[in-house]
Formats: C-alpha cells, sequence, structure tokens
C-alpha cells in the first residue's frame, strides 16, 4: 500500500491561528520540506524492505497454486512500489518547488492553491479550481 504523508499525523506549528498570515512563510515552507523529505525516506525504507521480502521469500514452490499465489503477491507488491516510485519523482519536485520559490502556487494559473490543499497533499501542483477543469477535461477525452 502506497504510505501516507506525515503531514497527515501531525500538525506543524506554523499552522495556528497566531500565523502572521503570509503564504507559505518561512516556517511554513521549512515544515513542507521536513514533511517531504520524512516522507521521501519512508518510502525509500519501504523499497528496501521490498528488495530483502522477495529475495528471502522467493522460493520454488512444487505446487502450481503456491507458485501462482507467490507470484502474484509479489506482483502486487511491485505494482505498488511502482506507484510509490512516481510519488518519489513528485517529492523531488515539490522539493526543488521549495527552492526555486514556486511551491503552493498553482502551475496552471499561478494563484496559491492554499494551505488546506496542501497539507492534504504536500505534492499538489495545481488549485482545486484547475484541478477540476483538469480531470473534467480528462473524463472528456481531451
Amino acid at each position: 500500500m502506497v504510505a501516507t504523508h506525515p503531514l497527515a499525523q501531525r500538525m506543524p506549528v506554523s499552522y495556528s491561528s497566531a500565523d502572521n498570515g503570509e503564504y507559505m512563510n518561512d516556517a511554513q515552507l521549512a515544515d513542507f520540506r521536513q514533511v517531504l523529505l520524512e516522507w521521501k525516506q519512508s518510502l525509500l525504507d519501504d523499497v528496501g524492505r521490498t528488495v530483502n521480502h522477495m529475495q528471502d521469500e522467493a522460493t520454488a514452490f512444487p505446487d502450481p497454486n503456491d507458485r501462482a499465489t507467490q507470484e502474484e503477491e509479489f506482483s502486487l507488491e511491485l505494482r505498488t512500489r511502482d506507484r510509490e516510485r512516481k510519488l518519489l519523482k513528485k517529492i523531488s519536485e515539490s522539493l526543488a518547488q521549495i527552492e526555486s520559490g514556486d511551491y503552493g502556487y498553482c502551475e496552471t494559473c499561478g494563484i496559491a492553491i492554499g494551505l488546506p490543499r496542501m497539507r492534504a497533499r504536500p505534492t499538489a501542483t495545481r488549485c482545486i479550481d484547475c484541478k477540476m477543469l483538469e480531470e473534467v477535461r480528462e473524463k472528456r477525452g481531451g
């Protein structure tokens, strides 16, 4: 299963109501950077565990049903790791956006994505309106 991001488990101090209201201030960026780095490390740890598990559990079962079960289990694990590989790329892109000063702003229209959306999905690159529009276009096939 794809790991959930650590931000869902902790609320950074800089998001309190006492915040000065500045969007993506230094404290917020530092919090998001830390969350993204922790999430990335967690995913990388999972990759290592998968490789070890597959090496340790690889057995040539004489029973075709047992072999099929093991192959299906490995296939599911590999698909999960493939999704996580794509997520790792998004996390790296988000970290690069933090460094460039573009983090938290919609890549389509340029407006602030908003803290609630960024907390829910730290790798978000579009505001909710642009994301919904993109999904409508995808459904229509265009």
